[in-house]
């Protein structure tokens, strides 16, 4: 993607906006060619029907559950009848980030019928009021810097890009070029590091005989160290990829109280975040962020009519299993996650309620200890979660949990049976009804 983001910044910045549609779509549909020869149509006629959809059916609820279904039962199909026990490059690879791009979109654009009153500031920022043509829906869906990848991001902001508007400097090319080189190298720092230590760590040997014969010590931190190595490959792709956006424009967000220009739109990751936090909830904060931010807006605070928090979380969190494929690790993966995130926060309430638990936690010398204990366990237990996900099947990824004895799942439905009678036993009533308060 970098050339093609070379070339846009320098010939096309600021030219005619029909000239910037036309160029992202042929570089994207030649990327789609080029990966997936004649299965790039899948793509092309989805984005074809969804125009269609927003053109007959208009700024309706008709055209968002229409949309819903079509993009989620195409894309369910193209799971169905590709599937492997492997994680293959096929054409539903890009497809599940076009499914979420097109699902928004309808959603954008039946909020921008609303009037502005009723919205919510997210929902006004994100709202398409005008018509899109195809063309613009076209350029929009196949966006070179995130056709195969990721990342997501709107349609206002795509058209804000091709009016050449996304810039630190009005009227002027965005000074990007640092950052995006900051990324892309960041990005093959990850590369290097997840080619490295593939050498020693896969998944292949989950499976093996030699791993179920080893001692049990060494299973479990075979799982903690290949669960933090595991991820980089997925780290490597959203730090090139979002390099490419902020080259072009796409990654500018405005700027910061000092004036500095930031360059976060795009970002997927978090890394320093991601690589020093103890907390399961900080590791989700800080990975594959605008995929969480897409779901967070369009399902889980779309679900607030539930009335229920934890259940839309729920609900949000299953169409995350389903989106990445009908494996049954994928479910078993997001069960695994809401469980520990339900726990985590339970624990973190019971230390700070707790006086004895507070104080303890104080303590500055055991703060080291407690910091690399944390850690131990947080990419354990996350680990743990990763291998249905990335073993997919039932007897691949049951296996392994064999010769765990289950204890992640053992350790957290224990925990999050016994810590209400703990935080009854360990909280003073008054700390409660403060609570309450």
């Amino acid at each position: 993607g970098y050339p093609f983001a070379l070339f846009q910044r320098y010939f096309l910045f600021q030219k005619e906006t029909y000239l910037i549609h036309l160029y992202n779509i042929f570089t994207g549909l030649s990327i789609a060619y080029f990966n997936f020869g004649m299965h790039f149509f899948h793509s092309l006629l989805c984005v074809l029907i969804q125009f269609l959809i927003l053109r007959l059916m208009g700024r309706t609820v008709t055209a968002v559950f229409t949309t819903f279904c079509f993009q989620m039962t195409y894309l369910m199909a193209g799971y169905y009848c590709t599937a492997t026990e492997h994680y293959d490059i096929k054409w539903t690879m890009p497809h599940c980030v076009l499914t979420l791009k097109l699902i928004g979109l309808a959603i954008d654009y039946y909020d921008g019928g609303k009037d502005p009153e009723f919205l919510t500031p997210e929902q006004r920022r994100f709202a398409v009021r005008g018509v899109p043509t195809l063309l613009e829906v076209s350029g929009f869906s196949y966006f070179y810097g995130a056709f195969m990848v990721g990342p997501q991001f709107s349609m206002t902001d795509y058209q804000k890009l091709a009016r050449g508007e996304m810039t630190d400097v009005p009227g002027q090319r965005p000074n990007s070029f640092v950052p995006a080189l900051k990324r892309l190298s960041l990005g093959l720092v990850f590369l290097v590091t997840y080619t490295l230590a593939s050498l020693y760590v896969s998944d292949d040997y989950l499976i093996s005989d030699d791993y179920m014969e080893k001692p049990l010590w060494f299973r479990c931190g075979y799982i903690m160290i290949w669960g933090k190595i595991i991820l980089y490959k997925y780290v490597t792709c959203w730090l090139v990829t979002e390099g490419v956006c902020i080259l072009v424009g796409l990654g500018y967000n405005g700027k910061d109280q000092s004036g500095k220009p930031l360059w976060d739109a795009c970002a997927n990751m978090k890394v320093w975040l991601y690589e020093t936090t103890p907390l399961f909830t900080g590791t989700i904060a800080s990975f594959n962020i605008n995929t969480n931010a897409w779901v967070a807006r369009y399902i889980f605070k779309r679900l607030k009519f539930l009335g229920n928090k934890l259940l839309s979380q729920a609900l949000a969190l299953f169409f995350l299993a389903i989106w990445h494929g009908l494996h049954s690790g994928y479910l078993v993966c997001f069960q695994m996650e809401l469980l520990i995130v339900i726990v985590e926060r339970q624990v973190i309430n019971l230390v700070r309620d707790s006086p004895p638990l507070n104080t303890l936690a104080s303590i500055t010398a055991l703060r080291p200890f407690f910091y690399v204990l944390q850690q131990a366990i947080h990419w354990m237990f996350m680990g743990y979660s990763l291998v249905p996900f990335c073993l997919f099947t039932w007897d691949k990824w049951m296996k392994v949990y064999r010769s765990v004895y289950f204890c992640g799942h053992v350790l957290f439905f224990t925990l999050l049976l016994v810590l209400p009678y703990i935080r009854k036993l360990m909280v003073p009533r008054k700390e409660k009804l403060k609570r309450a308060e």
